[in-house]
């Protein structure tokens, strides 16, 4: 028997030492963050592979660092779900324009072609992204512009709001331009989806800078997604400036200029992999004259092009904030907006279809053209007001024939389009569904353009000018000029000057258009009127505090201590264990304040929620009564307000200094604190006196 024992006991202590080895061998590959539980099969395999990996990782951070690589991933990617949007549109459009043109010669059948399949695709975005999830719908540059202000937003950056917002968009651009809305804004916010999820993958592969890299990754991905939508990185990264960011730090124009590249050169090389080009180019071709693309006098018609564009403009902003405010007050459309959204998109789709159906008014307002080649024919350089009596002249169906298939001049069918596209265009952004705003109103700003530039043309031609004869006119400068003054106008921000050039390629006409783009943003600017953005995130009620400053100029001058909160917690210096375990029970502040005595609240600086975890061990540990400030470090406060301070100072403090918490103190005695979700509750109450 005991010899049996030891042999048992052997076996034991042989098991016992194989298991310290393996469990050596294991503990010596997981000494990094990417290897797992050793508990999972495979371990051997597994811990080859993460070794590689780990070898791998080494090899490009010589490179550089891993965060560069998310950047180009970033681009890459949503490139790459540009392009297969565009050519999902494509496929949906094309089945349609077919089996349109299949029921040719039955108006009935035509009509109900025409109308019900946009109808049943707007309801199906609608009641998908509704039921899916909610924070999907609209545009999403509000949400992203919050989250860039600071505040957390999680709902908006989930994998489920990617997937339903990427499938919801790819049915309300399949509706056409019966609906009349873009992609620009939601594909911003797509790409800030991927950046979040490329933001925490560096974070796993290096564990540091995690808050740095999460904030840049968000505003690389606000460049990204202007760059991927139309191939131009220049104008994607002047976006990010001018509407996502209230300060944009001089450390992000390297990495937004680098992944606006990537994304800029996917899509363009999958364009041409796809044989729509051969070879990476503008966007929008256009034809101007290279002679004499403009005479110095046509600068003045420009400028007015400018003053005449920011006076639309006011006009379409009034309309749509009163459009906003109307379906929040209307208790017919705020029912249906919240409960039987589906419905809602279906029935004004129908209604939008119907007015562009081309036996009807349609054939004034050339419904038959996509936006892309609505914008391709606006911005053609031949002058139709003087070509369209010619029948032996023929300038194909991307220009002209669309435009006069009515058999009017080209002046009736422009201001038609002008006129009812005013405000289809704002019942269209009451749609609760994934829609862009941008390219909408870039479209009119062309046509606006167009039609003035169409009056010149026809008064040059016709010699009404007083002797003075102007060789060629080009309505496509005009139309150029106009798109980049309406739209920037619309959005208050001069990158659309940009972006037309980028575009097109055109930049002869780079100094009309920035002239036209200034005047117009001078005009819509006048008595601090808020921008398209800025009224949706008035209407959200989201705490961004420069568009409550457009809604109300004195909130952002409201005293810090008329709006503060209670304190949560204090700790005097003296404090014990038990004063310090009640303050780490009561309060989830990463810094806690200390002052001087409870009596006297003088404060002294904050200390860590760590260091006094690490307290209260010690104290455990050694079972002795020890003081705060015996063990733990008082930080002192870098950054101390008054409460005379402004909203918006304290608000800019927290943006630029990057500071979780901020003290506010009169004459040294602490009166209370504010973290970014303080900042957040402030700016929620002041928007509620809108």
């Amino acid at each position: 028997m005991k010899s049996l024992d030891e042999a048992a006991g052997i076996e034991i202590i042989g098991e016992n030492n194989n298991r310290e080895r393996e469990n050596q061998s294991e503990t010596s590959h997981n000494k990094s963050p990417l290897l797992a539980d050793p508990w999972k099969p495979w371990r051997r395999s597994r811990a080859t592979i993460k070794e590689w990996l780990l070898k791998l990782r080494c090899c490009l951070g010589a490179v550089c660092g891993i965060e560069w690589y998310g950047y180009a991933a970033l681009g890459v990617f949503t490139a790459i779900l540009s392009f297969l949007m565009d050519l999902s549109v494509t496929k949906l459009l094309t089945a349609h324009r077919g089996l349109y043109m299949k029921l040719e010669g039955n108006s009935l059948l035509q009509f109900f072609c025409w109308t019900l399949y946009p109808a049943c695709l707007c309801a199906v975005a609608s009641s998908f992204s509704h039921n899916i999830c909610p924070f999907s719908t609209g545009s999403g540059i509000p949400e992203v512009r919050t989250m860039l202000a600071g505040f957390k937003m999680p709902h908006y950056l989930s994998l489920t709001n990617m997937s339903t917002k990427f499938l919801g968009l790819i049915c309300t651009l399949a509706a056409g331009s019966t609906v009349f809305l873009g992609k620009v804004g939601p594909f911003v916010h797509l790409s800030a989806m991927i950046g979040a999820y490329l933001s925490n993958l560096c974070d796993l592969i290096q564990a540091n800078n995690k808050e740095k890299a999460g904030g840049e990754m968000l505003v690389v991905a606000a460049a990204v997604g202007v760059a991927s939508c139309f191939g131009a990185p220049i104008t994607g990264v002047l976006f990010s400036v001018e509407v996502m960011c209230s300060h944009f730090a001089l450390r992000h124009y390297y990495p937004c200029f680098f992944s606006a590249a990537c994304g800029a050169l996917t899509f363009r090389l999958f364009s041409v992999w796809s044989g729509d080009e051969e070879t990476p180019q503008a966007l929008f071709k256009t034809n101007f004259p290279a002679a004499v693309p403009f005479y110095s006098l046509e600068i003045l018609l420009f400028a007015f092009l400018g003053l005449l564009c920011g006076a639309v403009s006011c006009c379409y902003l009034a309309c749509h904030r009163w459009m906003l405010q109307f379906t929040k007050t209307n208790p017919m459309f705020n029912k249906m907006l919240t409960t039987e959204k589906g419905l809602y998109s279906g029935m004004v789709a129908f209604l939008l279809a119907s007015l562009t159906f081309p036996h009807s008014v349609g054939q004034y307002m050339a419904s038959k053209h996509t936006m892309k080649q609505l914008l391709t024919s606006l911005l053609d350089s031949r002058q139709w007001s003087s070509q369209s009596n010619n029948a032996s002249l023929y300038l194909g169906p991307e220009a002209l024939l669309e435009w006069s298939s009515s058999g009017s001049p080209v002046f009736l069918p422009l201001a038609v389009f002008l006129l009812m596209k005013m405000w289809m265009l704002v019942l269209a952004c009451t749609l609760p569904l994934p829609a862009g705003y941008f390219m909408p109103v870039f479209v009119y700003g062309a046509a606006l353009g167009r039609f003035l530039g169409e009056g010149v043309a026809y008064v040059s031609s016709t010699g009404l000018t007083s002797g003075l004869q102007w060789a060629s006119i080009n309505p496509g400068g005009y139309a150029l000029a106009g798109a980049a003054a309406f739209s920037g106008a619309v959005t208050h921000t001069l990158s659309p000057a940009l972006l037309a050039v980028e575009l097109t390629g055109q930049f002869s006409h780079a100094i009309p258009v920035l002239i036209a783009t200034l005047l117009a943003n001078a005009l819509a600017r006048s008595g601090h009127r808020p921008s398209f953005y800025d009224a949706l995130s008035i209407g959200k009620r989201l705490p961004h505090l420069p568009s409550l400053k457009k809604a109300c100029p004195r909130l952002p001058s409201t005293p810090v201590g008329q709006v503060l909160g209670a304190i949560s917690v204090t700790l005097q210096k003296a404090a014990g264990p038990v004063e310090v375990k009640l303050a780490v029970n009561t309060s989830t502040d990463s810094q806690i304040p200390v002052v001087d005595s409870h009596e006297s609240q003088i404060i002294l600086g904050f200390v860590l929620r760590a260091e006094l975890l690490m307290f209260l061990r010690h104290c455990e540990s050694e079972a002795l009564e020890k003081h705060l400030d015996e063990v733990c470090c008082i930080h002192p406060t870098s950054v101390l307000l008054s409460p005379h301070n402004t909203v918006q100072e304290a608000h800019s403090i927290l943006s630029l200094v990057g500071a979780q918490t901020l003290f506010v103190a009169d004459r040294g005695r602490l009166l209370g604190l504010i973290t970014w979700p303080e900042m957040k509750r402030i700016l929620e109450d002041l928007a509620k006196e809108i």
